[in-house]
């Protein structure tokens, strides 16, 4: 059978794989890395992310690796006080059907990695840097930066926010720089104090930044995540940053969140950023997915969890045919959009309106939350968490 051709072997890349090989195609996954590996710390995943995880196979082998967390707390980050926490586990999992947990990134993706090597249709294609793709009636060729060439049927473009793919394809440029700068670290638990051994995932809310926590690695490690609205306009990849910088970006931080912010070491800084919801990411047979179409700032917790979806439905939409490329990836991208489109815009909307307000916009927004039940919460978010990707009728 004719090959469908995957730009980038990241989270997306490696479900949108699994994906479409279980409907019988055989897939060729192009990482321009040496190694299938990921990067980063921890990640959240809601019960929607679960949900495609089953669909894909891999959910179990991921719900073994994951913290399932209590609550989601909202804290004042300066005055110490608790604002709000939403439960996680009764009420919670029982109207979503699936839990809310948190990973470490590589716990996510080595479920999949396996699953795809344990799949004699995914060829797994180390040193592949797409450069750019031609199509013609009967597929797509994609030429590499080393001047070799692949041809298939179709081509995925899964290559994250600063896709090859997407240049071509869309052409909007570089992506937007939000001005925000988060510094992460990971911290052995046994080094945590056991008093401060939260099973939640905490956000402690001040003006212009904001300090998140909660464990991973099976509860042996304690993630941190410290944001700050600094007027960042470059974008910045993981470079490393001394401790004492860290700590004097935070000089309003509460006491209890100073002492979790103390036990980091070995920081690492990130400029986050993203790109404008846009209405179409197909090209005849070529199509996106992931942060290649619908790239988002990490403030709603969605952006692995919105890759999955997209695996999953695209999966679907392919179904067993090998032909009618441009109207299956037209009617993913008519699917997708919308509510893609609507995360990506949420995310934005949280960091500036519910993370990051001072003085009496920041009292208006505690009152706020304190004055919603459970039921209310759950309803806000039930849109985002209670989605079932590739459900039908």
């Amino acid at each position: 059978m004719a090959k469908i051709l995957i730009a980038g072997g990241g989270i997306g890349g490696l479900a949108t794989a699994l994906a479409i090989a279980r409907q019988g195609h055989d897939v060729v996954v192009l990482e321009r890395r040496d190694c299938f590996t990921e990067l980063g710390a921890g990640i959240q995943l809601g019960p929607n992310a679960f949900h495609a995880l089953d669909r894909l196979g891999v959910g179990d082998d991921v719900r073994e690796r994951a913290v399932f967390i209590d609550e989601l707390r909202f804290m004042d980050g300066t005055t110490g006080e608790k604002v709000r926490a939403m439960p996680l586990t009764g009420a919670y999992r029982e109207r979503f059907g699936n839990p809310y947990a948190v990973v470490h990134r590589i716990d996510i993706y080595e479920p999949l990695l396996e699953a795809c090597r344990a799949s004699d249709a995914i060829d797994l294609s180390v040193n592949s840097s797409v450069e750019r793709y031609e199509q013609d009636p009967a597929g797509v060729t994609v030429f590499l930066t080393d001047g070799s060439e692949e041809r298939g049927v179709a081509l995925i473009g899964a290559d994250g926010i600063n896709s090859v793919v997407r240049k071509q394809l869309i052409g909007d440029g570089y992506p937007q720089v939000s001005g925000h700068t988060i510094y992460r670290s990971v911290v052995p638990m046994d080094q945590v104090p056991e008093e401060l051994r939260w099973n939640t995932v905490t956000l402690w809310a001040g003006p212009d930044w904001h300090f998140v926590h909660y464990p991973i690695g099976g509860g042996e490690f304690l993630n941190l995540a410290a944001t700050r609205n600094d007027g960042a306009t470059e974008a910045v990849i993981g470079q490393p940053v001394e401790r004492d910088f860290v700590l004097n970006e935070f000089p309003g931080l509460g006491a209890t969140a100073r002492r979790l912010l103390e036990l980091g070491e070995e920081w690492k800084s990130w400029v986050l950023c993203d790109r404008d919801p846009v209405e179409k990411w197909t090209d005849g047979k070529v199509v996106l997915v992931g942060d290649a179409a619908h790239p988002m700032l990490q403030y709603a917790a969605q952006g692995a969890c919105q890759a999955v979806e997209d695996a999953v439905v695209l999966g679907d939409l392919i179904g067993s045919e090998t032909a009618e490329f441009e109207q299956r990836f037209e009617k993913f991208n008519a699917e997708r959009r919308e509510r893609t489109g609507a995360v990506q815009l949420l995310a934005r909307d949280m960091g500036k309106q519910l993370y990051h307000p001072a003085g009496d916009a920041a009292k208006a927004r505690n009152e706020m939350l304190q004055g919603l039940s459970d039921d209310d919460l759950y309803a806000k978010v039930a849109w985002v968490h209670g989605a079932k990707a590739g459900a039908r009728g």
